[in-house]
C-alpha cells in the first residue's frame, strides 16, 4: 500500500519548485481541505487530493489553448 500522504520534498520534485514553494502550495491545499471539513497535517498533503487538483489546472491549461 502506497503513501497516503505526500512530504515537501516529494511536492517540491514533482512540481520542480524550491521546497519552500512546495510548503506555500501544501499550505494552500491544505487550507482547501480544512474548508471542506477535514483534518489536514502540517507539512504534508493528501496524495489523491494533490493530484486532483494538479492535473485539474493541467486539463484546464490544456484546453484554453486549444
Amino acid at each position: 500500500m502506497g503513501q497516503q500522504f505526500m512530504r515537501v520534498e516529494e511536492v517540491a520534485e514533482i512540481l520542480d519548485v524550491s521546497t519552500s514553494y512546495a510548503y506555500k502550495v501544501i499550505r494552500e491545499l491544505n487550507e482547501e481541505l480544512k474548508r471542506k471539513g477535514f483534518i489536514t497535517i502540517s507539512g504534508r498533503v493528501n496524495r489523491e487530493y494533490f493530484n486532483e487538483r494538479l492535473y485539474q489546472a493541467r486539463k484546464e491549461n490544456k484546453n484554453a489553448c486549444l
